[in-house]
């Protein structure tokens, strides 16, 4: 079992300290002995009893004290124990959060960045596309001409072998 200093914290142990060392309160009577200071009907004090029975009645009292001592002991190693574990839950907890946080945070960045390139590549597609409609009638053009450039090949051609 730990040490009792490892388990209670100081201010447990004060706690534990005075309730160990609290009394019950008791007047002394002329005999030298304790009497419980309580009336039994209204205004009528108890009668002495005898001196054996108030013996035991310490003795019982004495146990009593005892057992709440330990009790209060065994309460405050308790809760500091529940004090300690809570904190070593919460704290890891919250290191896990910021480091959630931190992740998320890094990949919501990641993903505005990439759907922002990912916009750029599309309107420049549409861009693509808008410009190769043209393409066709481009390419017909460019097949007359060729066809032009052909046959003004073949007119030099005959103008030059000819003499």
């Amino acid at each position: 079992m730990e040490n009792e200093e490892t388990i209670t914290g100081a201010s447990e142990a004060e706690a534990s300290n005075a309730v160990a060392s609290h009394t019950f309160p008791f007047h002394v009577d002329s005999g030298g002995g304790q009497e419980d200071a309580e009336a039994i009907e209204g205004d009528e004090l108890a009668e002495p009893e005898p001196h054996g029975r108030r013996k035991e009645i310490l003795k019982a009292l004495e146990a009593v004290e005892r057992d709440s001592a330990a009790i209060a002991e065994s309460f405050s190693s308790l809760f500091s124990s529940l004090r300690q574990s809570l904190s070593q839950a919460t704290s890891s907890t919250v290191e896990h959060m910021n480091c959630f946080s931190d992740a998320a945070g890094r990949l919501q960045e990641c993903v505005l960045d990439a759907s922002t390139k990912g916009n750029r590549y599309i309107n420049s597609c549409l861009r693509l596309n808008e410009e190769m409609k043209d393409m066709d009638a481009l390419a017909t053009k460019l097949k007359i001409l060729r066809r032009h450039v052909d046959a003004l090949d073949s007119v030099v051609n005959r103008v030059v072998r000819s003499p």
